[in-house]
């Protein structure tokens, strides 16, 4: 086991600069991008027991396929990214779950609404929307299995 993980190891080594630039850009991205996200929420999000379907806009459906797919492989590469960030510097947990946040995979609203639920997260999002002059979210409703 130990011997199959040395290539990586050392790929770590050999880049720690990028890897520790990937986790200064990852965190001035987020902290620049989170409120307007936030903002951006509709109020009642989290409020309904089955999530959201956006509306398409007039695009051609292999456009909207190609964007589908592009979203999944930087939510892929986020994830892996802060798998890695997660053993060395940098800010793994936060990759991870914006990764995770990107990508489309069964349970994802579940999972949505089970992070949001927890009191801190719930109370930072919420002086995020007030300060940018939004309602708060109306509560986390259980949603249903996928």
């Amino acid at each position: 086991m130990v011997e199959a993980l040395k290539p990586l190891l050392l790929w770590i080594e050999n880049n720690a600069w990028l890897l520790a630039g990937v986790s200064l850009a990852s965190l001035l991205l987020s902290l620049l991008l989170l409120p307007w996200y936030v903002a951006r929420i509709p109020e009642d999000y989290f409020s309904h027991p089955q999530r959201h379907r956006m509306v398409r806009q007039s695009r051609h459906p292999l456009l909207d396929g190609i964007l589908v797919v592009l979203k999944n492989l930087l939510g892929a590469l986020l994830v892996l990214a802060g798998v890695i960030m997660l053993f060395t510097p940098g800010q793994g947990l936060l990759t991870l779950l914006v990764g995770l946040m990107l990508m489309n995979f069964p349970g994802k609203y579940r999972l949505e609404c089970w992070l949001v639920s927890r009191p801190g997260i719930w109370k930072s999002l919420n002086w995020l929307r007030r300060r940018s002059g939004r309602p708060q979210l109306l509560p986390v409703r259980k949603p249903q299995r996928d």
